[in-house]
């Protein structure tokens, strides 16, 4: 029988792993698996050897204050990839995490196939991450196609399979009729995956709602969680005294919020595709701890914090960062946009434009689990 180590650092990184393992499961019933990974994982059957949210750290003085704990977790996970020895490690996202596993597992069983799914984003910072991964890593998944030249011009092996989050937004057909008043136009919210994330936009966030509710009463939101982070959204909202809020986990409940929202906040990251796929109009927030944020500032080569705005090299989302991520800023964008619907109609209309230029002609997914069995037989 085959083994395959599923290697994730986040929720993120472990929504889609899960969807690539569904489909590999689907097709093929003699493979064993092992990871470390979330809820998702965790739903389709693949053990994680611990919780996920042991090692899901946010910025540089996170990293740096839990640095002893992080060694002993990526010793500890290469001691288990190693006992486990499997055929593939198949790594996604959290490189920071993930890559140094891949690196160490290698050196010490080159037998063992490595296979990242999602680069690095060596085009925003540490491009010479590149000609390292060349060592240690067989095959990289790449999102978008214009990570390949960087990848090309090193020599290192690489599929540009496409973005999930990109994909057909179909969803199987959910009740959200408890959640959805005919009178209230919805809202949906997305504070982030990791802890330290939501702890810092919560508190604004909620300050926002409460500005909205001061001149009209007649939205709803909803606040799009993850498994892990649900328990801690529901805590702090409870004693708030607000009855238009609601905080949901379920993904397919999510995807048909989504689709009866009006508007969308994200904080930054992957989240903000999906969005732009369901044609929602959003704004994009984020915030970090000043030093975190000057240590940011001196490492990255890019303007913009959102993919979209990235690959266009200007706002087409609007973004809120830093000093600009309060609830009074919040308050001006969100308002601005709903009351001017062809300042939201331009926008997603760029960002639509923006995702048929990267989108795949496939589904990623599939691609990633066809590559998976493809080097599991070879």
């Amino acid at each position: 029988m085959k083994k395959l180590f599923v290697l994730t650092g986040e929720p993120s990184g472990d929504k889609l792993a899960s969807t690539v393992i569904s489909k590999l499961k689907n097709n093929n019933n003699d493979i064993e698996y092992l990871s470390v990974g979330g809820s998702n994982l965790k739903k389709i059957g693949i053990k994680s050897i611990f919780e996920l949210k042991e090692i899901t750290y946010l910025g540089f003085t996170s990293v740096l204050l839990n640095i002893f704990k992080i060694r002993k977790r990526i010793n500890q996970t290469v001691d288990e990839i190693l006992k486990f020895n499997p055929d593939i490690l198949f790594s996604v996202d959290s490189p920071d995490f993930t890559l140094r596993v891949a690196e160490k597992v290698k050196k010490i069983n080159p037998r063992i196939k490595t296979i990242h799914y999602v680069a690095p984003q060596v085009w925003i910072w540490r491009k010479s991450r590149v000609k390292k991964m060349k060592k240690f890593i067989d095959h990289i998944l790449l999102l978008f196609d214009f990570e390949k030249k960087y990848f090309d011009e090193e020599s290192v092996k690489n599929t540009f399979v496409g973005h999930p989050l990109i994909e057909d937004i179909g969803t199987n057909k959910v009740d959200v009729n408890n959640l959805i008043s005919k009178d209230k136009k919805i809202i949906s919210i997305f504070p982030g995956s990791r802890k330290s994330e939501t702890n810092i936009l919560l508190p604004i966030l909620i300050e926002f709602i409460n500005l909205m509710n001061m001149k009209d009463v007649n939205y709803s939101y909803v606040f799009h969680a993850t498994e892990d982070n649900k328990d801690q959204i529901v805590d702090f909202v409870k004693g708030k005294n607000l009855k238009n809020i609601d905080v949901i986990s379920n993904e397919n409940m999510k995807k048909e919020i989504l689709l009866n929202s009006i508007f969308a906040i994200c904080k930054s990251g992957t989240v903000s595709l999906q969005v732009c796929n369901a044609n929602i109009p959003s704004i994009i927030i984020y915030k970090l701890s000043f030093v975190n944020f000057m240590i940011f500032r001196l490492l990255v080569n890019v303007k913009f914090a959102n993919i979209i705005n990235i690959i266009n090299n200007k706002e087409v989302i609007p973004e809120l960062l830093q000093n600009e991520c309060n609830a009074k800023e919040i308050y001006n964008s969100v308002r601005y946009i709903i009351k001017n619907p062809s300042i939201a109609k331009k926008q997603l209309e760029e960002c639509n434009r923006t995702l048929n230029g990267i989108r795949s002609k496939s589904s990623s997914s599939n691609e990633a689990a066809l590559i998976l069995r493809n080097s599991l037989i070879s």
